[in-house]
């Protein structure tokens, strides 16, 4: 009995404030169906080493499904993330894409802004940057 209580518990926390899941197969589909600025959450594996500019810390991804990202990570509103090529990431940030098309995903930062209205993050080596 003692133990059913401790695991509802943990779930009702993990409802309240958990953070969101990796749902690679949400963002294959918003990058086929265009979704320019949908919320995603997905696993990525870095395939450069990111370069500081005007701000950001930008790098590029793999994802799961075969689509290549661009990151770009806001060092003015967050900690840098110290990734290199071949680390596992999970980021939570908005789609973009640009002409080309370009995918990307950007406000992977907790403080929010106009562009960018829900907190982001990117999970590295067991530690949340945002």
């Amino acid at each position: 009995m003692k133990a059913a209580a401790i695991v509802a518990a943990a779930l009702v926390l993990l409802a309240c404030g958990g953070r969101e899941t990796a749902d690679d197969q949400a963002l294959h589909n918003d990058i086929q169906n265009s979704s320019d600025g949908a919320e995603v959450t997905f696993d990525a594996t870095v395939i450069t080493d990111p370069v500081e500019s005007g701000g950001h810390e930008r790098f590029e991804v793999r994802t799961t499904t075969g689509e290549l990202l661009e990151v770009d990570h806001n060092t003015s509103l967050a900690q840098a993330v110290p990734v290199h090529k071949g680390d596992a990431v999970i980021i939570h940030g908005r789609l973009f894409i640009d002409p080309g098309p370009r995918y990307g995903v950007h406000c992977t930062h907790a403080t929010t802004s106009t562009g960018c209205p829900d907190p982001g993050w990117i999970e590295y080596n067991s530690n949340y940057y945002e």
